[in-house]
């Protein structure tokens, strides 16, 4: 599958056979780019402006929100609960956290996740093998809860942070990666790229972080 970053926690991802899905698009009031080109899946993980903008994503996609399970074009989904904050969802609400299965490779978006999974969440989550985890703190876990989650995935091989300040949003009250890569003990890579190929075959060995450039 060809897996890009488009910006802040909205992601491309194109299986095999065609099957294009968009993650979590956020609204004109965010300075990244918008989704380009038509979409099969919309996935949402919460309803708030800056991931649930589902109108900018072109080509009357399927929208998918919430838990539950679901089976598109031979790409499998679950939908995990989890919350926004550390207190139970009270400060800033429920999210769902995505399980997909595209061409083999297990991947889990994480959304605005706000705490630490419990050993509920981290059961399907078991075999996840690529994640889209939030690293920038504030709105959603920081770096070191974000390396909390990681460690509790043994099978994980890229970890793609997401939810970070650059350039574009350096107003924003969120951390640049770099304070997340400070604490990581596993390979960094710094890829001069938004979209990378993920099959299969050709995981690392052990954990790697990968980070992408937006698009």
């Amino acid at each position: 599958m060809k897996l890009q970053w488009i910006g802040h926690a909205c992601f491309r991802i194109e299986a095999s056979n065609g099957t294009v899905i968009i993650i979590d698009p956020y609204d004109e009031s965010v300075p990244y780019k918008a989704p380009e080109g038509p979409a099969d899946l919309v996935l949402s993980t919460h309803d708030h402006f800056d991931h649930n903008a589902v109108h900018r994503v072109k080509g009357n996609p399927r929208i998918i929100r919430g838990v539950g399970e679901w089976e598109e074009k031979g790409i499998k989904i679950r939908g995990i609960p989890a919350y926004h904050d550390e207190k139970g969802g009270k400060d800033r609400g429920r999210i769902t956290i995505y399980r997909l299965s595209v061409d083999g490779v297990t991947l889990v978006h994480f959304g605005d996740l706000g705490h630490v999974i419990s050993a509920e969440q981290q059961r399907p989550l078991e075999d996840a093998e690529v994640a889209l985890i939030p690293v920038g703190g504030y709105y959603t876990i920081g770096p070191k809860e974000a390396l909390e989650t990681i460690r509790l995935l043994p099978n994980l091989k890229i970890i793609v942070p997401m939810h970070f300040k650059t350039e574009l949003v350096k107003d924003w009250p969120i951390e640049p990666v770099d304070e997340f890569l400070a604490l990581v003990e596993f390979p960094v890579k710094r890829l001069d790229t938004s979209e990378v190929e993920v099959t299969k075959d050709k995981l690392p060995e052990e954990k790697e972080v990968w980070v992408l450039k937006y698009a």
